[in-house]
């Protein structure tokens, strides 16, 4: 369980969870990982976080406070299931438009589908392609938002200057990702709670341990606050911080494109 966080200089390329891998074979990996728990993920989500994935997405979206104004365009990566896309078009009075973006088309297809239930296909687009490589002209989005999902991407910092490049002058960047809990004795709790219940739960529910042992093993490879938000000011970013949730478990992390 002590194994080392990546740093601001790079690793999580090669980083399956605890594991190394070679270069390139990540994405597949994690591709089949969220193939197999697409249909339970927000479910998963309530259970690795104890249900405060939800409150943590609510003061994301406060944070953006989206413009209540047509023509407002959000980009959300990595949200296949729509649940960011979701409050943020209902945070704007349904006036903005968010594009979903997703590698993951059983993720896609999950989110699609909640979007018609809500009525809200007509404020959403769905595309499947990958972060690395935007299919986007520059300066297309007045914010950028990804929630738990830039651990997964092989190239953060390629998918770092791939939100610069879309975002307008002005624009915003989120990023809300579980981090490192700095709290005495929470994070101990949280690292047993992690290792020995959160996949067996995962097997419970989905049948599959293992996605649940990757995605564990993964948040304690992902680099800390500091080094992540160093990573984003590499990027290009301007005036970036980041807010602890819950101790450090989750952190919301924000620049700007000025």
């Amino acid at each position: 369980m002590a194994e080392s966080r990546t740093s601001a200089q790079g690793g999580m390329e090669t980083s399956y969870g605890f594991r190394d891998v070679p270069e390139g074979e990540k994405q597949g990996l994690v591709n089949e990982v969220f193939h197999k728990v697409a249909k339970r993920y927000d479910i998963m989500n309530d259970v690795m976080s104890a249900g405060l994935h939800r409150l943590w997405k609510d003061a994301m979206v406060a944070a953006l406070n989206p413009r209540k104004e047509a023509g407002y365009k959000v980009l959300d990566v990595a949200g296949g299931t729509g649940d960011i896309a979701f409050r943020i078009v209902e945070a704007s009075n349904r006036l903005a438009h968010a594009t979903v973006l997703d590698i993951n088309g059983s993720m896609l297809g999950v989110g699609a589908e909640r979007a018609q239930k809500k009525g809200l296909s007509d404020n959403l687009t769905f595309v499947e392609a990958n972060a690395e490589e935007l299919p986007f002209e520059a300066n297309s989005f007045d914010a950028y938002t990804i929630a738990f999902g830039i651990r997964n991407v092989p190239r953060i910092d390629v998918a770092l200057k791939e939100a610069y490049r879309v975002l307008k002058r002005g624009g915003r960047l989120l990023v809300l990702e579980f981090s490192d809990v700095e709290m005495p004795l929470l994070d101990k709790f949280y690292d047993q709670w992690s290792f020995k219940a959160i996949p067996q739960f995962g097997k419970m529910i989905t049948g599959e341990a293992e996605p649940y042992q990757y995605l564990v093993e993964s948040i304690r490879k992902f680099p800390n606050q500091r080094d992540f938000a160093a990573m984003i000011g590499k990027a290009g970013f301007s005036r970036v911080n980041f807010t602890n949730y819950s101790g450090g478990i989750a952190a919301l992390h924000s620049g700007w494109k000025l």
